[in-house]
C-alpha cells in the first residue's frame, strides 16, 4: 500500500470505508448481523434501482409465490446485503482465529481426498452474498487461486487482492483464462463462481429454474482435462456463524455438449440458493441476455 497515488484525495472516502470495515471486523458476530440487517433495512427504500432487479429475479424463478411473498424475499435479501457489508471486512481484515471460530465445515473429505490424489481441482460456488468470506475461509487449511474481478475503484481493488494474497491466495483476474489453465496445470485449487450473465460470446443458454439462461461455459472447458475435477462449494450464513459444505465432484463432467455441461452446473447452483435464496446476489441482472426473439426481463 505504498503506492504514492493512493494519497491523492479523491481517494479519502475510500480510506475512511476500509478504516470502518477494519473496525467492523473486529465487531462479535451477532453485532455484525444487527448491524448489517439494519443497514439493510435503511438500504431497502433508497436502492430502487436494485430492488426492482432482485423483485423481477425472484419472481421469475419462483412463479408460484405470491406477489407479497416475493416482497419478503427482497426486503430478507437487503438485510443480507448488509449483512455482507461486514463479511467483506472479515474477509480482508479479520483473524484467521475469528474466520476459525465463526466456522462449521462439512464433507471435507471430498477435497481433501482430491488433494490426497493429486487432482487438478475447480471448486464450484454461486453468488451468495458471502462469498468473499468463504474464499477467505478456504484459505485457513487450503492455497486456493481466487478467480475475481477486478474493482473499478484502484484503492479498494488493491485492499482486496492484497488482502487474499496476504492469506495464500493466488489471485487471477476473470479475463485471464491463461492463469487459470495453469493454475489447473499447478494443481492448484481454483475457487470459481459461474452464475453471472457475461453476454453471448462467453455463455451458452441453459435452464436455471427453467429459464433459458445465459450460462458462462468456461466451466467445462477448465475441466476437460480427465485428471480435473469440479467439486461443488456452498458457504452460507447461519445462526451462529458459518457453514462451508463439499459435495462430491460431478460425475461425467463435463459432457460434449456445452449446454448439457452448463445445465449440469446451474442445476446444482439451483440447488444451492432453494437451500437458502435470501442470501443470493438477486440485485445481479442474471437474466440480461435473453434468446433471439424473446422480450428483455428488466
Amino acid at each position: 500500500m505504498n503506492n504514492q497515488k493512493f494519497y491523492h484525495p479523491k481517494f479519502l472516502p475510500t480510506w475512511a470505508l476500509i478504516g470502518l470495515m477494519k473496525i467492523g471486523a473486529k465487531l462479535p458476530f451477532k453485532v455484525q448481523v444487527a448491524l448489517g440487517k439494519a443497514i439493510g433495512i435503511t438500504l431497502y427504500p433508497l436502492l430502487k434501482r436494485f430492488r426492482n432487479i432482485a423483485f423481477v429475479n425472484i419472481s421469475r424463478c419462483f412463479p408460484n409465490k405470491k406477489k407479497s411473498e416475493i416482497e419478503i424475499l427482497v426486503k430478507q435479501n437487503f438485510e443480507a446485503i448488509g449483512i455482507s457489508i461486514f463479511e467483506t471486512a472479515n474477509a480482508y481484515f479479520a483473524t484467521n482465529t475469528k474466520v476459525e471460530s465463526m466456522l462449521t465445515i462439512r464433507n471435507e473429505q471430498y477435497l481433501t481426498k482430491a488433494i490426497e490424489k493429486n487432482k487438478s481441482i475447480v471448486l464450484l460456488a454461486a453468488h451468495f452474498l458471502p462469498l468473499m468470506l468463504g474464499s477467505r475461509a478456504l484459505l485457513l487449511k487450503h492455497n486456493i487461486a481466487n478467480i475475481y474481478r477486478p474493482q473499478n475503484n484502484a484503492l479498494f481493488d488493491e485492499v482486496m487482492r492484497q488482502g487474499f494474497v496476504n492469506n495464500g491466495a493466488v489471485m487471477i483476474k476473470t479475463k485471464d483464462t491463461r492463469g487459470m489453465l495453469k493454475a489447473i496445470k499447478d494443481k492448484l485449487p481454483i475457487w470459481y463462481a459461474p452464475d453471472q450473465d457475461l453476454g453471448l460470446e462467453k455463455c451458452v443458454f441453459a435452464p436455471f429454474f427453467n429459464i433459458q439462461t445465459a450460462t458462462v461455459s468456461a466451466t467445462a472447458r477448465l475441466a476437460k482435462d480427465s485428471n480435473t475435477v469440479v467439486i461443488p462449494y456452498f458457504f452460507i450464513r447461519t445462526e451462529s456463524g458459518y457453514q462451508m459444505e463439499f459435495s462430491p465432484p460431478i460425475d461425467n463432467y463435463p459432457d460434449s455438449d456445452p449446454v448439457n455441461s452448463a445445465s449440469m452446473t446451474n442445476k446444482i447452483l439451483e440447488a444451492q440458493i432453494l437451500k437458502h435464496p435470501e442470501q443470493y446476489l438477486w440485485i445481479h441482472k442474471r437474466f440480461k441476455t435473453r434468446p433471439s426473439g424473446e422480450p428483455e426481463f428488466y
